[in-house]
Parts: C-alpha cells; structure tokens; sequence
C-alpha cells in the first residue's frame, strides 16, 4: 500500500512540476550552458590563431611595431579574464569577458588594414592562410554568439513569466546575464579581409 502511495505521489509531483514548467526551465538551462561553451570554444580558437599570426607578420612589420604590441597586449588581457565553459559567468564576469574580446577584436581589425601596406606580406602564404581561418573563425564567433544570445533570452523570459516564475523561485533559478548591446556593433564586426594586387606606392619593409 505504501509503494502503491509512493508511485501515486511522485507521478502527480511529476505533473505538478511538468504543468509549473520546471522540465521546460531544464531544457532551456541545459541549452544556455551548451551554446554558451560554443561559444568560448570559438574565441578560444580565435585567441589560438594570434600567436601564429603575430608571427606570420613579425618580419614584414618591422615599422609597426605598436600594433603587433597592441595585438599582443589584447590576447594577454583575452587570457586574464578567468571563465569556464563548465560554469556560466556572472554579470561581472561577462561584462569583462565581452571588454577583452572587444578590444582584441579591434587589435585584430587595425593589423588587418595595416597589412594591406604590404605587398609582401599579402602575398605570403602562411599569412593568407591564417587570414582565411582568422575570417571564418569570426563568422563562427558572430554565429554561437547570436545562438547564446537568444537561448538566454528564451530562459529569462520563462522564468520571469507566470506561472513558471513561482517553480523558478522555488528551485532557485534566477536570470542570467546576458551579453550587452553597447558596442555591439564593433565588437561582432567580421576584420574585413581583401588582398589587392595593384602596385602600391609604399615599400614593404625588409624581410628580417
């Protein structure tokens, strides 16, 4: 008889659960930390591809040094910001994850066009190649980014919704920060990468 109650009892804690939205806030928790590890994979793999490409251009830039350090520089603070793909960042830790990124970003965009007062240096193999995965490494980013974005909207929104606002009190469920809109814009815009063949009037420096 007792079994028989048990049984009787989790299978309407079950419905309980099921009707307040607890299984739906579950898959959209476990969706949040899924693209949310996308999403650091693809900017770790970006940050990956700086030290190779810092030294495809090393020879050639021997006039620009600042923005090699610059490039440099942002990668260090890229590394400094401590997150895990085994654990959401708080809203702190994601305002200063998205700051770093930005400004790599924006490192990364400045030694593209330097590059382009380089002859040499666009015609050389490795760095046209790294140029390529650079490209669509970014165009990944911009893609799980825009994933994680949304997945965290559709979370909060359900847990700030009646009734499933009450099951989220309950179980301790709060919302969770999402990336800002401030500088958006430049902070997802792909480095733009063209090589033009036309005689330029610049010199490329000499390869050291």
């Amino acid at each position: 008889m007792k079994r028989i109650f048990s049984l009787i009892s989790v299978f309407l804690l079950s419905t309980v659960l099921a009707g307040c939205g607890y299984n739906e806030i579950q898959t959209l928790d476990e969706g949040v930390k899924a693209s949310w590890s996308e999403t650091l994979n693809q900017y770790q793999r970006r940050a990956d591809l700086v030290p190779q490409l810092v030294s495809s251009v090393n020879a050639y830039m021997v006039n620009e040094r600042e923005v090699l350090i610059e490039v440099t520089n942002a990668r260090s603070r890229v590394g400094s910001v401590q997150v895990s793909a085994d654990k959401l960042p708080t809203g702190e830790e994601l305002a200063q994850f998205q700051a770093a990124q930005g400004q790599l970003t924006s490192a990364l965009s400045r030694l593209i066009a330097v590059s382009e007062n380089y002859p040499q240096l666009k015609a050389d193999a490795l760095f046209r190649d790294l140029n390529v995965q650079l490209e669509g490494t970014e165009n990944r980013i911009a893609t799980a980014r825009g994933r994680y974005i949304k997945e965290v909207q559709g979370y909060n929104t359900l847990i700030r919704t009646f009734p499933t606002l009450i099951t989220a009190k309950i179980f301790g469920y709060d919302v969770k920060p999402n990336f800002g809109v401030e500088n958006q814009a430049e902070i997802m815009r792909v480095p733009e990468v063209r090589f033009d063949t036309s005689p330029r009037a610049n010199q490329p420096a000499t390869v050291q």
